[in-house]
């Protein structure tokens, strides 16, 4: 069995030919789209978080209309860009979030992707430390978040309060049993996905990563795939780890499906993005038995215990329910995640 779920990266544009025109659109869209994929048996709604541009933003508003709206479905971000976050802020929000949501947050947090200005998280009045980097910026960030998550007492409490406080030092509320677990890191590189493992942080690994052996994209994913969980068991962890993978696969099941990605043919791409060497992963576009076999031979797909399928949002919601139903029905029985 696979969790399979589907991650947006909530694009909107003006333009006429989009379904999604605004903000609103896209933030309205997501929650409708979240709760059709759970009627729909999917496992997952995951959504990307950019800053400065048309697409989703602060995540928390989004994550508990969703967990308000829904009962069974996971519900998550590909990937918080911890530069920009207060850790102490976002850790009442992911409390308050996952509280509403009855503990069904998956947090995925990173250092970030390639922004739309350059060093944005200055603006939001983040800066690196003397001699630190903006990514040391953020793993200083995430040690804190996922410290305050422990739920422990740090906080002197005042002696003439306005309101009685329970003994001892205090910590943020509300606090969430269990949100500690379901902290994920999007890990571009091997030593990254490491990291994130001594930490007991999942491991979610996107259409990219560094190319650190001009391998094919999906055997070098697979390897950090195995590289995290060989870290995590050898750092003892009590719970077992979870592992996502991200791919745009699209079952061409009626006309409409053929004439938007009926000529969509792709392979690796190696190139470099934000200064270094990385291979970006192949779209699948087919005919079921043709995706069947082709999804087959994907080493990091089958290494994974989570697929999200990248939507194309702005197609709008009955389109993209489509989508994940035509996976869910057509092809996941016969490679056994159903």
């Amino acid at each position: 069995m696979k969790r399979i779920g589907f991650l947006s990266f909530g694009h909107w544009n003006p333009s006429p030919h989009s379904g999604t025109r605004s903000a609103g659109d896209v933030l309205l869209q997501s929650i409708d789209l979240a709760v059709a994929a759970e009627e729909l048996g999917a496992d997952g709604a995951y959504f990307r978080v950019h800053h400065f541009a048309q697409q989703l933003a602060s995540p928390f508003p989004l994550l508990s209309a969703i967990g308000a709206k829904t009962s069974r479905i996971e519900i998550g971000t590909g990937v918080i860009d911890m530069r920009y976050e207060n850790p102490f802020y976002m850790a009442e929000d992911a409390g308050a979030a996952d509280l509403i949501a009855g503990g069904r947050l998956q947090l995925g947090i990173s250092r970030g992707s390639p922004e739309q200005v350059v060093d944005g998280w200055r603006y939001f009045g983040y800066a690196p430390a003397e001699g630190q980097t903006d990514a040391d910026m953020a793993r200083t960030h995430t040690e804190v978040f996922l410290n305050l998550l422990e739920g422990k007492g740090f906080a002197q409490p005042n002696p003439r309060p306005m309101f009685p406080n329970p003994p001892g030092l205090l910590r943020l509320e509300p606090h969430s049993d269990g949100l500690r677990q379901r902290i994920w890191w999007g890990a571009a590189s091997n030593a990254t996905a490491e990291w994130a493992a001594r930490k007991g942080m999942n491991l979610q690994s996107s259409t990219l990563k560094e190319d650190e052996s001009g391998q094919p994209f999906h055997v070098q994913q697979a390897e950090q795939l195995r590289l995290f969980k060989a870290a995590w068991k050898e750092a003892g962890h009590a719970h077992e780890p979870r592992t996502s993978v991200s791919r745009s696969i699209f079952a061409l099941v009626n006309d409409q499906d053929r004439a938007y990605f009926g000529r969509q043919k792709s392979d690796d791409q190696f190139g470099y993005i934000d200064r270094y060497s990385a291979v970006f992963g192949r779209s699948y576009a087919a005919e079921p038995d043709v995706l069947i076999e082709e999804l087959r031979q994907d080493e990091a797909v089958a290494e994974a215990d989570t697929l999200l399928l990248t939507v194309p949002n702005q197609l709008g919601v009955d389109y993209n329910a489509h989508l994940i139903e035509s996976i869910l029905t057509h092809v996941a029985p016969a490679l056994g995640w159903r």
